[in-house]
């Protein structure tokens, strides 16, 4: 009992522990499919649906469907990406971009249609 200091107060509790911030989620995957997936739909959608407007001649049953086939394929892709665990930010991404392209699709069609007002 001669080692114990009377000066220093004992203490019942043992000296707190640093604690570990828990990392932040990278948006670089998640942003990645955004930046990469919008210009890839439109691109996918534009190189696969040219050439099957009517006055193209081009005339099958798929004619009208087919400008949604592209859309399909790139949102089957996008969930499966999404539903893995390893690729879910990426998948994400991809689904985000799918939002992109619709309003990016939507003010150029209404700004196409604003412009073509002021000629008729």
């Amino acid at each position: 009992m001669s080692d114990d200091n009377p000066e220093e107060a004992w203490s019942p509790l043992p000296p707190p522990r640093e604690e570990e911030q828990p990392s932040k989620p990278g948006l670089g995957l998640v942003m990645l499919g955004i930046l990469l997936g919008a210009p890839a739909l439109y691109a996918l959608y534009f190189g696969t649906t040219r050439g099957i407007a009517p006055d193209e001649g081009y005339k099958t049953f798929l004619a009208g469907p087919g400008a949604f086939i592209p859309i399909a394929v790139y949102l089957v892709v996008a969930i499966v990406l999404a539903v893995r665990p390893r690729t879910s930010r990426l998948g994400a991404g991809l689904l985000m971009g799918l939002g992109v392209f619709t309003l990016l699709g939507g003010g150029i069609c209404v700004g196409y249609l604003a412009q073509m007002r002021g000629e008729v």
